[in-house]
């Protein structure tokens, strides 16, 4: 199991370096291409808005394709479209290949999120999320450099590693993740009786028989293997993809259909299923768009990533005064910054699992905005400069390993979708950040224009406040969502 987060995390690793290590080749690339710096600067505004925008579209428009499938497409067009990059001649050309690997990015992110959650127990899916994520972390404290260092001569260079990780991570992929849950499911078969098969031709014993051995026809781990199980529910989607068609006739309620004794034993003449209703369209697809508690996650994670990058773009301006303009001490301060981001995106999936969504966000846009607020004092004085270095990524990205699962919890049928949701919000706080950054450089100064980021960071965290309530234990009978240990829950509560 484990195996399979690094490999997912591989992924997030492979785009976070693409997404992020721009920035260092900016220079090389407007020499190389007769542009100038802030024209060849459009290619990541246009990278993050072509994420933000493609990442909920791409996941309602492949919503019944296998999530196998969908890693490995992802990454198939993630990479490929870096080879074109790295071969562009000319700048508009470049362009439009940072179009396709945003679409790559846009449609892998979110799905590794979802997978890596349905990988482990829903006590361990804080953690799960946190590995996965960790792969954009690693990259801001590796990838970024290690691509800037590599490209120091030809930027193109830089490109056809992002291409060595993303065939890395396709190939570990392809070889090792066979089987994943929640793929979308194969027509499937009825025994008479009520026995449910997962797409057996062979009737209701072979079905049987892999559900004894823990498995389903379409190697999705098996669910509701007796009347005692704990299936879910009539509606809620199976691993298979498919819904429940709910308790046969015999059947105990909330039983799997599966375990009636007729099936149970191989006896029942299967039948084909009735029908399948047509698939759903783009509308009822969106339809999880119309939740206010979406609505209000989304609007967190945007105003949240508005107040960080509005500053860790400027962090050069922001903390001159300790470094003095010297490379050597700048580069510490933005090492320090990425062991840190390392450090809270490991810490934040356990805070997560042991505390709840709602408290790690709280405690962490707090402490955020807090950080940006000292900044001004801080970044006098090297010491000062590491200790917001140090402090600032631990808290961001603990909250950044709460976003997805925050919105996961409400509706986790529907989780690639939502996560997709988080991503774009993401992106969009990011390519916003730049513009705010620069508009409070030039209204406030170098020294306090991390104030308009404590602003920000402050409406995020009474947003979380005024749109959340601290969760109950699920009655009993009821599905659980995405919850930590010890009994608690992390569906959020907001409007119910």
């Amino acid at each position: 199991m484990r195996l399979r987060l690094l490999l997912l995390a591989l992924g997030t690793f492979a785009v976070g370096t693409d997404s992020m290590v721009m920035a260092g080749i900016l220079g090389l690339i407007s020499r190389d291409l007769d542009v100038s710096v802030p024209t060849a600067g459009q290619m990541v505004t246009v990278f993050a808005l072509a994420y933000a925008l493609l990442a909920p579209v791409l996941a309602t428009l492949t919503a019944r394709w296998p999530r196998r499938q969908l890693l490995l497409t992802a990454l198939t067009v993630f990479t490929a479209a870096n080879a074109l990059s790295a071969l562009a001649p000319t700048y508009p050309l470049l362009l439009a290949t940072r179009v396709l690997a945003a679409a790559g990015a846009a449609l892998y992110t979110p799905t590794a999120n979802a997978v890596a959650t349905s990988l482990v127990p829903p006590e361990r899916r804080g953690r799960a999320l946190a590995t996965v994520l960790g792969g954009m972390t690693v990259a801001t404290a590796l990838g970024v450099p290690l691509g800037t260092w590599i490209g120091r001569t030809d930027w193109r260079l830089t490109m056809w590693l992002v291409v060595a990780l993303g065939a890395a991570a396709l190939a570990g992929q392809a070889l090792l993740l066979r089987e994943l849950p929640g793929a979308a499911g194969v027509p499937e078969v009825r025994a008479a009786g009520g026995g449910q098969g997962a797409g057996d031709a062979q009737g209701a014993g072979a079905a049987a028989g892999l559900r004894a051995a823990g498995g389903s026809a379409d190697g999705a781990p098996g669910v509701g293997a007796g009347a005692g199980s704990s299936a879910a529910p009539p509606g809620v989607p199976t691993a298979g993809g498919a819904p429940r068609a709910g308790a046969a006739a015999g059947a105990a309620p909330g039983a799997d259909a599966g375990a009636t004794p007729g099936a149970a034993s191989g006896v029942g003449t299967p039948t084909t299923e009735p029908r399948k209703p047509a698939p759903p369209g783009l509308r009822e697809r969106l339809a999880p768009l119309r939740d206010r508690r979406v609505v209000a996650a989304t609007a967190t994670t945007f105003l949240f990533f508005l107040a960080f990058n509005s500053v860790y773009i400027y962090i050069a301006t922001a903390v001159h005064p300790a470094t003095g303009g010297e490379a050597g001490r700048l580069s510490l301060v933005m090492l320090v910054m990425g062991v840190a981001s390392v450090a809270g995106s490991w810490l934040g999936g356990r805070a997560v699992d042991h505390w709840g969504v709602r408290s790690v966000m709280l405690t962490g846009s707090a402490v955020t905005a807090l950080a940006f607020l000292s900044l001004p004092w801080l970044g006098r004085t090297m010491p000062g400069a590491l200790l917001y270095a140090l402090v600032t990524p631990v808290a961001g990205w603990s909250v950044s390993v709460a976003l997805p699962h925050r919105l996961a919890s409400i509706d986790p049928p529907n989780a690639p979708l939502l996560i997709s949701l988080n991503s774009s919000a993401l992106y969009l706080g990011m390519a916003a950040g730049g513009g705010a950054g620069s508009a409070s450089v030039a209204l406030l100064g170098d020294r306090w224009f991390p104030l308009t980021a404590t602003l920000l960071a402050l409406l995020a965290t009474a947003t979380v406040l005024t749109t959340t309530r601290t969760p109950r234990s699920p009655r009993p009978g009821t599905p659980g969502a995405l919850g930590p240990a010890r009994g608690k829950t992390t569906t959020e509560a907001g409007g119910r």
